[in-house]
């Protein structure tokens, strides 16, 4: 699997990711906006970990820098 997320991308995914918890276990955001926002965040995670997007993928886009 080649990798096409650059840095950047990966640590604003984990910052929404960590985000989205905070609000979560804080009690601000509940019921099924709650639910669907933390399985968002999961994938934001994930994909940060192994620096892979498919949805990058389908559509052609890289946000890793070119290797010289």
């Amino acid at each position: 699997m080649k990798t096409n997320m650059g840095s950047t991308d990966r640590v604003v995914r984990i910052i929404i990711a960590v985000a989205i918890a905070v609000l979560f276990f804080m009690n601000v955001i509940s019921g099924i906006l709650a639910i669907l926002l933390l399985i968002v965040a999961g994938l934001f995670a994930l994909t940060s970990l192994v620096s892979f997007c498919p949805t990058y993928l389908l559509f052609g886009i890289s946000t890793k820098k070119k290797e010289v």
